[in-house]
Parts: structure tokens; sequence; C-alpha cells
């Protein structure tokens, strides 16, 4: 073998070898991974983004929306469905795209991975902390001031660049990310047993509202179903139905997750396919029926707002006493939000760690709980910090891209292996993947063109600071090149 370049794919037969060798404690079944996957979309997307695509750029149409993301992100989970089965181990699209597109490939997924898990946590906790202050005051409780309760910096609204806002920090935020990473810290069986618990509390609160909801429904709400344009592009009509599906696909992101929980699994082979796709099919069927019941019950223009489902439901006096129950529910998704993504961050980091592209310290297991512990305390402290300092309009538009880049690769990578390793064993196949793969290519590159041109520069950006580590550090140190003979 000459010397590796950086396009040098891992052997499939290395990463089998790797599952062999397993470090971590195979406890999941079909149920706790199809949890998971629940646990890890359901959260910010039905209790926040639903309403706020709806009013601003697509009207009753976000249905719509939801349908493009959620068919971009059924075939890229059919292409998941088969390497997670495949290939069970840890890295997710990461370890797929090593196997099948060499290792800069690799590290460019790995890395986007990062943005989509650790700045996914930070979001979602800052969500989490608006949701948590109403809950306090709807208890009559004022204990934290905003100057505790706020980011401390803001994008500035003339040019470019961030401001302060006088805010010290966002303390809720750091306290829920320091607890979920506690949680994650202990064991995946601590972790998918307080994921089953709150996925529970939040799909009874989600039929709640869609069951009692329905008779308030009003359907002179849903016309125009696509309103006319106004002049703007992403504000209504088709132009703003397909922003829409850009910004809510941010909503389905939570099943690919499950695939980093592979080397957990008991049987990888049956329950990783099983889990990826029963989540994708539960939260779809669940996102459709909210959306039509929010834009029935109000106006579409009256769900700008950063809980809209209490909007809607505070407009009905016989529904009001639901609003504490939804606001505790959006407390319990957006948990299990970031309780999967923090698993899976640390899953991601042990993988590329193993492979030598970052530090090996992010590899290491403890002995006791047998989790990726390292990994695990660094995410959480990061996603504490950029949760702590930084608002929702910093964090949310920097998820979506990155994860539509996985996506895509993913849906190449399927491709690809089916020509260059024809004979390996598959135990769940991509039906008809000539044409699921490249659609799953198409609709992510769509949702990819119709996101601002300024998520393309933060990509940009973020690959740029990417790069430049894997030439510091990740290409000196691989060990796939390090143990290779030379010619």
């Amino acid at each position: 073998m000459g010397r590796l370049g950086i396009l040098a794919t891992k052997p499939v037969a290395k990463l089998l070898a790797e599952c062999g060798d397993n470090p971590l404690h195979p406890s999941l079944g079909a149920a706790s991974l199809t949890a998971l996957g629940v646990g890890g979309i359901i959260g910010t997307g039905i209790f926040v983004l639903l309403g706020v695509t709806a009013a601003q750029n697509a009207g009753p149409a976000v249905i719509i929306s939801l349908v493009i993301a959620a068919l971009g992100c059924a075939f890229a989970a059919l292409c998941y469905a088969e390497f997670a089965a495949m290939v069970p181990v840890a890295g997710s699209a990461y370890a797929y795209t090593y196997a099948t597109l060499g290792e800069f490939v690799a590290w460019f997924v790995g890395w986007n991975l990062v943005l989509e898990y650790m700045f996914a946590v930070a979001t979602v906790s800052v969500g989490w902390s608006r949701y948590f202050v109403k809950l306090l005051e709807h208890f009559g409780v004022s204990m934290l001031p905003s100057a505790l309760s706020s980011a401390p910096f803001d994008f500035a609204p003339q040019g470019v660049g961030l401001v302060s806002t006088g805010a010290i920090v966002n303390l809720p935020a750091v306290a829920i990310v320091a607890l979920v990473t506690t949680v994650c810290y202990r064991g995946i069986r601590q972790s998918s047993l307080v994921n089953g618990f709150v996925v529970a509390a939040k799909i009874v609160v989600i039929l709640l509202v869609i069951g009692f909801g329905v008779f308030y429904v009003d359907p002179d709400h849903w016309k125009p179903f696509i309103p006319e344009n106004t002049g703007v592009r992403g504000q209504y009509g088709p132009s703003g139905v397909l922003l829409a599906s850009g910004i809510i696909f941010f909503a389905f992101i939570g099943f690919d997750a499950v695939s980093t929980a592979a080397q957990e699994a008991k049987n990888p082979g049956r329950d990783m396919p099983i889990a990826i796709i029963a989540s994708l099919l539960i939260c779809t069927v669940l996102y459709i029926l909210m959306s039509g019941v929010l834009t029935g019950m109000v106006p579409y223009q009256q769900l700008n707002d950063a809980a809209p489902v209490a909007v809607a439901l505070m407009a009905h006096e016989g529904l009001r006493w639901l609003v504490p129950w939804v606001i505790v529910g959006a407390i319990a998704g957006m948990t299990s939000v970031m309780l999967v993504m923090t698993l899976a961050q640390a899953r991601i980091f042990l993988s590329m760690a193993r492979d030598g592209l970052v530090p090996q310290a992010l590899g290491r297991v403890h002995p006791r709980f047998r989790t990726p512990h390292v990994a695990t305390l660094v995410t959480g402290v990061c996603a504490a910090a950029i949760g702590g300092l930084f608002p929702i309009a910093v964090l949310g538009a920097m998820v979506s891209i990155g994860t539509l880049v996985a996506f895509i690769v993913v849906c190449a990578g399927v491709l690809i292996l089916r020509r260059t390793r024809p004979d390996q064993p598959r135990p769940f196949r991509v039906p008809a993947v000539s044409l699921v793969a490249p659609l799953g290519i198409g609709f992510c590159v769509l949702m990819a063109v119709s996101l601002p041109g300024g998520t393309w520069w933060r990509l940009i950006i973020w690959t740029a600071i990417g790069v430049g580590i894997y030439f510091a550090y990740g290409y000196r140190n691989s060990a796939l090149r390090r143990l290779a003979p030379e010619s």
C-alpha cells in the first residue's frame, strides 16, 4: 500500500472489527431506540417552529412545507438505515463516509455533525430557558431577572457583528445543559430511561392539544391555503413554502441521532432500521396533525410567537386549562432533544478520536459507566457556554445546513458502496436505491438552497475552521495513515 492521501477510505472490515471490540454497553432494544429518535425529533419544532414558520413564511401551507421536509428526511432515513444495519458503529454519517468517500470528506461530515448536534443542544437550551421562565411566571414566581435569563450577545440591528445586550448569562440554559450532561455521563441505560419517560409525557400533551383543539378548528382560517407572496422572497407564496421547509427541517433533526447509538443496540441489524424509520413516521404524523389544528384554531398571523401553541389555546376559553400542561410538555420535549443530541455528539467524538482525527482523550470510555465521559463533558461544557451567551437567532441557522450536508453525503455514500462493495452483507437494503438515494439528495439540496445566504456564509467559515484543524492535527495523527505500511 502506498502512502495514503486525504481521500483514503477506511475498510468496512475494519469498521466491523471495531464493532466486535465494543467498549460501550449494548442495552437498547427497538423500543428504546425508537424512543431515542422521537426524543430527538419532537421539541422546538413542534412547540415553536410550526407556528413561527406558518406566521412568517407559509401560512396554512406549512403542512406542505412539512411534507417536503419529511420526504427529504424519509429518503435519507432509508439510507441511514442501510448503513446503520450494515456497519453498526457509533460514528453515524461520519463513519459511513469514511468507508465510502474518504478521510477528508469524512472529516468534513464529522465537523458538520458537530455543528448539528452541539449547536442543536445550545439552541434548544435557549428555547427551554424561555419556556421555563414562562412556567415560573404562570405560578407567580419572578425569581430570575432578565439579566440572568437572557443572552449577553445579539446581532447588531445595523451592520454585521455582535453587540452586548446588558445581560450577564442565560442561567436556565446553562443549568439544563449541565443536568442533561450529568445524565448522559452516568450511562446510556439511565439516559434511555429518562428519555422514555420524557417522550411519553410530551406525546400525551401533544395528543391532548390535537384531540381537544380539533373541536375549535375553523376551516375559514385555512383560506387562502397558500397566502399570496408579499413581493419579498420567502414571505408566503411558493417561495415561502419552500423556505419554511428548509427552516422547519430543523424540527426533524434527531432520527439520525439513533444511528450514533448503534454500538449500544442489542440487535443493530434488525433494531436500527426499525427505530430510524418508525421514529420519523411517528413524528411526521404528529407534526402534520398539530400544524393543521394550530392553523385552524386561530389565523396563522397570530402564531408569530415564541410559544405559538399556548397562543392558540389562549384564544379559546375552553382550552386555557391546557396552557400550563403545554408549557410542561414543551419543557419535557426540549429536555429530551438535548439528551439525545448530547448522546449523539459524544459518540461522534468517540469515533473520530478512535480514528486519530481529534485528541485521543475524547475517545476514553468510563470504566464504570461505560460511556464516552470525556467527550460528554466537552460537549456539555461547550454547549452550555454557547447557549448561555448567544440567542436563538445566532444559533438556529447554524444547525440545519450542517445536517443537510450530512444527509446528502449519506445518500451518495449508499450508492457508492453498492457499487464498490456489492457483496457486503446488508441486513437492511434500501428499496429502489437508484431512485431513493438521488431523491434524498435532490430534496436535501432543494432545502439547502432555500436557506438564507447568511447561512451559507456561516457554513463556509465553519468549514474553513474545520479544514485548518484537519490539516494541523487530524491529517498528521490519522490512525489509518499511521498504521499503513510505506511503499
